[in-house]
């Protein structure tokens, strides 16, 4: 089985943007995969927008506490 090349980069869109002549090419596979694998880079407002997006790997980390009970 081949893939072509366009077909292994996944989806894309097209958007306006503010101040750019031509639409700009975005690829949302590759952002939400990059934005991730960076997020310990990204500031609390940028941490907060996607929260409030609900995206899950946005929220903060929880690590559950030993206690004598459970050790």
């Amino acid at each position: 089985m081949s893939v072509k090349a366009d077909q292994a980069q996944g989806h894309s869109e097209q958007l306006a943007v503010d101040g750019e002549a031509e639409p700009v090419v975005v690829k949302p596979g590759v952002w939400i995969s990059n934005t991730k694998s960076r997020r310990d880079r990204l500031d609390a407002e940028q941490l907060a927008a996607l929260t409030k997006l609900d995206v899950d790997w946005a929220r903060p980390v929880t690590i559950p506490q030993a206690t004598p009970d459970n050790l």
